[in-house]
């Protein structure tokens, strides 16, 4: 436990939070055309985790997530809390800004919020939800009021980008902006990206369409890695880096079909960077399995105020992040989605262990319903319009309807194609996850359990 008492034994902690920024558009992730050199910096200087998880791969669930240590289903923000959706946390439940600030802590907050209700999330200071738009530069610019104050702190920054924005009206495949802006923000410079550089990976398909779009996100991922830069570098001329944790995720997979709002691995395996003056490995990875439950707890583990693990449906992983392979760490980890915007109803459970992924589908008759923006996007509208058979690896037939049980061999299968959940040789394997996910939605108080009785 930390002296609270001082406040060198207390460091400074920042949780950065990006917006639908997939792992597959980071350098340091093995990207070799997108320029994140920031992002790859903060990895040299630190951990990488290569089995780290979102436990929902929708913004404001998985934000309710991070900021609790609670699968959303618990929280009651079963989806989005915006306009007409109107899903927030349960008024008994307790955030992270409020367990800081009780412990001690300053608290501010910038960027994109996308939490309700805003009375349980008590941040001393922060900047309204749009001020910045996608500017991350000058958002950054912004927190050095907060920066050079007393310690410790706790910096929640989250960007906007690079989610969805609207379209590019002059190109001739109308593809998502993503943000990008028509000029460049002042005192910064958008590093643009050519459609034939673009690396696709395996679960889009390799259309002019799809190009167009990744060319535009890398874009907006760098302009999100350069707004990472310019905080680092304020720590750094405030001369608070050198005590300050900083953690670096995004809420969920990248903005195109098959990965945002599935919990297929582009929606779920996502890139955690921890850069620590507690710890001594520089430049290594972390194989540990971690999700988002787990930001709560490490963060107040970090604060010297994870006083009652039992609260949390995460764990602190702050113990293993110097180590390559922990040992005496967890052999599976769980995943919960229930809602995107309120029409977009498709209730997952999900365990997955470093070899296989088991999805329990529980609405398995409904056809898979699309988020607005992925369904009009020029990526998936380009499959539709062509009646394209396939969709990336995947059949758009099997994207769309989904059976009651997916089970797939990560090692042999990390494409997730090949279903295994019917094969007779996989039976007593099925028995044991559904199991196990029965186990998991009893201690988490899951309202969907009772589908297994009923259905």
């Amino acid at each position: 436990m930390a002296d609270r008492t001082n406040p060198n034994d207390r460091p400074n902690i920042v949780l950065m939070v990006s917006d639908d920024h997939g792992r597959e558009t980071v350098g340091c992730y093995g990207n070799p055309v997108v320029q994140t050199p920031h992002l790859d910096q903060l990895a040299e200087d630190g951990v990488r985790f290569v089995n780290s998880f979102c436990t929902t791969a929708s913004c404001a669930a998985s934000r309710s997530t991070i900021l609790t240590g609670l699968h959303n289903h618990a929280t009651g923000t079963y989806g989005h809390t915006h306009g007409r959706h109107h899903f927030a946390c349960f008024d008994d439940v307790q955030t992270l800004p409020a367990m800081l600030g009780e412990g001690g802590y300053r608290t501010g907050r910038v960027g994109k919020m996308h939490y309700a209700p805003e009375t349980l999330f008590p941040f001393d200071w922060g900047h309204p939800d749009l001020l910045f738009g996608r500017d991350d530069v000058r958002m950054s610019e912004a927190c050095r009021e907060f920066i050079s104050g007393p310690e410790p702190f706790f910096l929640y920054w989250c960007s906007h980008n690079p989610h969805r924005a609207g379209l590019v009206e002059s190109h001739p495949l109308r593809p998502d902006n993503f943000g990008n802006p028509p000029e460049r923000f002042p005192g910064d410079e958008e590093q643009t990206y050519s459609e034939q550089d673009v690396v696709v990976p395996p679960f889009l398909s390799d259309t002019p369409e799809v190009r167009a779009e990744l060319a535009q996100y890398y874009q907006s991922v760098s302009r999100l890695d350069r707004g990472v830069g310019r905080l680092i570098q304020i720590l750094k001329e405030e001369q608070k880096l050198d005590h300050t944790v900083i953690i670096y995720i995004s809420d969920n997979g990248s903005p195109f079909p098959e990965a945002k709002t599935t919990l297929y691995e582009p929606g779920m395996c996502l890139p955690c960077i921890v850069r620590s003056p507690l710890h001594q490995n520089r430049g290594t990875i972390c194989d540990g399995l971690i999700t988002w439950a787990d930001i709560t707890p490490t963060v107040l583990d970090f604060a010297g105020l994870y006083e009652d693990e039992t609260r949390f449906h995460g764990r602190s992983f702050k113990r293993i992040i110097d180590e390559e392979s922990p040992t005496d760490w967890r052999d599976e980890i769980y995943a919960s989605h229930t809602f995107h915007e309120i029409t977009n109803y498709y209730p997952m459970r999900v365990i997955r262990t470093k070899r296989y992924k088991f999805i329990y589908n529980i609405a398995w008759k409904l056809g898979y319903s699309f988020a607005s923006d992925l369904w009009e996007s020029a990526s998936w509208q380009a499959t539709v319009r062509e009646g394209a058979e396939r969709f990336g690896t995947r059949t758009v037939d099997a994207y769309i309807h989904r059976p009651r049980f997916e089970l797939y061999d990560l090692a042999a299968d990390p494409n997730e194609v090949e279903n295994l959940a019917e094969n007779p040789h996989c039976r007593q394997l099925v028995e044991t996850f559904v199991e196990k996910l029965k186990g998991f939605q009893t201690e988490t108080e899951d309202l969907w359990y009772h589908k297994w009785t009923y259905e």
